[in-house]
């Protein structure tokens, strides 16, 4: 058994976003490259964002600071503090409004 605070991680992560040369800051909490299901913590800062993308399986996004907008072939989804996103299966990208910590989670399919 393995207790995480997920609160204390965003706000380690956003601490990190804030001042990296990219404006991001991510750790695994869960799973990792060798496993099917990946959950990962991630901080980004206002204005920041992972572009356009495939998507590597079922995969959803919950917001745990700050607000993101998640775009998928021309429609976008705004996402605010305890939504959960389903992300689409395709090409998509996630910018953060604000600074934001979110909770990657993904069942690698491919």
């Amino acid at each position: 058994m393995q207790k995480t605070s997920l609160i204390a991680l965003a706000r380690h992560e956003l601490d990190h976003a804030r001042t990296s040369a990219n404006g991001r800051s991510a750790k695994t909490v869960v799973g990792g490259h060798e496993r099917q299901l990946r959950q990962t913590v991630m901080a980004l800062r206002a204005g920041e964002g992972l572009s356009e993308h495939e998507n590597p399986g079922e995969a959803t996004v919950q917001v745990l600071t700050g607000r993101v907008l998640l775009r998928f072939a021309g429609s976008s989804w705004n996402g605010s503090v305890g939504d959960l996103l389903r992300i689409p299966d395709g090409l998509h990208s996630l910018d953060a409004v604000e600074d934001s910590v979110i909770l990657f989670t993904v069942v690698k399919t491919r």
